[in-house]
């Protein structure tokens, strides 16, 4: 089932990158920004997650907080954020059952070859818990402004 603007966020509870539990219903009262991105180290993976790095102030002024998700190990994400000097939260979803609640585990191609894998995509929660905005299949440039914007234009 697809999920849709107006529909209440799945909740979930996931590993960050020190292996403490990050349960979105801690979250209620505050904007939560969730991406999913496919893995860690890989380019544009890294500009993106240097990108809500960058921008994590602005987001806190609005009383926001940023999740980014994949399938990648918790040892994964703990490198990745000391190797780039991330600030964003990472979670960890090996079993991409998040992942997939979301709608974010789609099929994809590549030289010829079809594989299931997390696309890019990005969800905007408002403080009740409903998402208000998807961004599915993202281009990782301007993004982060993007969602910046939108969260700006809803939060007021």
């Amino acid at each position: 089932m697809e999920l849709k603007i107006g529909d209440k966020a799945p909740d979930f509870c996931l590993p960050d990158k020190d292996g403490n539990e990050i349960c979105l219903k801690d979250f209620r009262g505050k904007w939560v920004v969730l991406y999913f991105y496919p893995k860690d180290n890989t380019s544009g993976c890294t500009k993106e997650a240097i990108d809500f790095t960058e921008h994590l102030d602005e987001f806190a002024s609005l009383n926001a907080v940023v999740f980014g998700v994949s399938k990648d190990s918790v040892k994964s994400h703990k490198n990745f954020a000391e190797k780039h000097g991330l600030k964003v939260t990472l979670l960890s979803d090996p079993e991409h059952k998040v992942i997939e609640q979301y709608g974010a585990w789609k099929l994809k191609k590549r030289y010829g070859r079809e594989y299931y894998g997390t696309q890019r995509s990005t969800f905007l929660i408002d403080p009740d818990g409903i998402i208000r905005h998807i961004w599915p299949n993202v281009r990782v440039k301007g993004h982060v402004e993007a969602v910046l914007e939108k969260l700006k234009e809803l939060s007021h």
